[in-house]
């Protein structure tokens, strides 16, 4: 009886924990993140299974928006109710959004040798954690000749085809295939993911998105003041962008340098640092807010534009998650969704050349020293966060 009434605080906190250490270590994108989530949650601590983390997986590259920030929601979410996902979100986009934003307001930029060799050993565990997810992943969710076929077919059409429509092309060649090919797999026990979201609370999450969508540009022109113009520049550009982070860098082009509310050169600049924190590449919009001159920039603009680039890809996730459960559990869903994990673990493995691969391993240290990392995390079973130490020191060993 004593230990249950603390138990909810105790797993919000739970949740901060894991996920601010995961945003002040997970280095590499939103591929390597999701690499990183596996590690943590799916390997270390079993909050969910193998096959419940691909669906989640697969659920969030389908819908617009960050895809890892939306299934690090989702994980908090499904352990800790509301303010687990609030707790997730924030420990997860806080560190580098407050990095950029004072890297915008004046920071020194790091530079010099052991800076640029921390980077280098940065993306390198970038290529350990995604190799080690592609291997665990391709275990276990493609299992048969038919299945990885499918992945083999993932990685042709996201190499013909660039940029986020090849990795959605990817994925409903995955569905259709599924349908074909993997009906006359044994119904699988399928992990009941839990999500305290009601059903009226889905309904209202999705009329949220779509009023938001559609009233924050009439507002702006009704009433054109620049908190408005800075909210529906920054939603649409969240609302409207599949495929992650580097695919909504033109949307913010267009509408905060053509606009000219920051200058050309800056946001350049700010590309530059967001690549070298951790955390979604998302937290772009806090270096921007904080240069932006509509709202006289500073903290109130970065939490403006963080705020409202993440809003609609986590609005739309809470929409469908009450449904999500009944339809994982259809025999046609089942099929479909064996295809898509199938599909995803290509998408994966094919990017884990293109960027992961070519950015990092220039010669036979960086390679040696990617290894290292992927044997510590498959073999040894290390936490990410020590990976991240090893392998950055590696990288300033080997630049210097």
């Amino acid at each position: 009886m004593e230990n249950q009434t603390p138990r909810p605080a105790g797993l919000i906190r739970e949740v901060f924990a894991a996920f601010l250490l995961l945003g002040l270590t997970s280095f590499g994108g939103p591929i390597a993140h999701l690499g990183y989530f596996r590690s943590e949650f799916v390997e270390r601590r079993r909050w969910l299974s193998e096959q419940a983390y691909a669906d989640l997986v697969t659920l969030c590259q389908f819908l617009p928006g960050p895809a890892s920030s939306q299934v690090g929601f989702a994980l908090g979410l499904m352990r800790a109710g509301p303010w687990g996902a609030a707790a997730a979100w924030t420990a997860f986009t806080l560190p580098s959004a407050i990095l950029l934003a004072l890297f915008a307001l004046g920071a020194e930029v790091l530079d010099g040798p052991i800076s640029q060799g921390i980077i280098h050993g940065l993306k390198i565990t970038a290529v350990a954690v995604v190799a080690n997810a592609v291997w665990g992943m391709a275990r276990s969710l493609c299992p048969d000749s038919r299945r990885a076929g499918i992945a083999l077919s993932a990685v042709f059409t996201v190499a013909l085809v660039s940029g986020p429509a090849g990795q959605v092309a990817a994925i409903m060649i995955g569905v259709a295939a599924g349908i074909i090919l993997c009906r006359t797999h044994a119904v699988t026990d399928v992990q009941n993911l839990t999500f305290p979201v009601s059903t009226r609370a889905g309904y209202l999450s999705g009329f949220a998105f779509i009023t938001l969508l559609l009233g924050l540009p009439l507002l702006a022109w009704a009433f054109p003041t620049a908190l408005l113009s800075v909210m529906d520049a920054f939603y649409r550009a969240g609302a409207l962008v599949f495929g992650g982070g580097h695919v909504v860098l033109p949307l913010l082009e267009t509408e905060v340098v053509q606009s000219g509310w920051v200058a050309a050169d800056e946001f350049l600049t700010g590309y530059g640092a967001a690549q070298a924190v951790p955390g979604p590449l998302f937290t772009f919009a806090s270096y921007l807010g904080a240069l932006m001159t509509p709202l006289a920039g500073g903290l109130a603009g970065a939490a403006v534009a963080l705020v409202m680039i993440f809003l609609p890809g986590l609005l739309l996730l809470v929409a469908v998650l009450p449904h999500w459960n009944r339809f994982r559990r259809w025999d046609s869903a089942q099929a479909m969704m064996r295809g898509a994990n199938a599909a995803v673990v290509g998408i994966l493995g094919a990017a884990l050349y293109q960027p992961v691969w070519t950015s990092a391993i220039h010669g036979p240290r960086e390679f040696a020293l990617a290894l290292t990392g992927f044997l510590l995390l498959s073999v040894w079973k290390l936490p990410a966060w020590i990976v991240v130490l090893v392998l950055s020191s590696g990288g300033v060993l080997i630049t210097l």
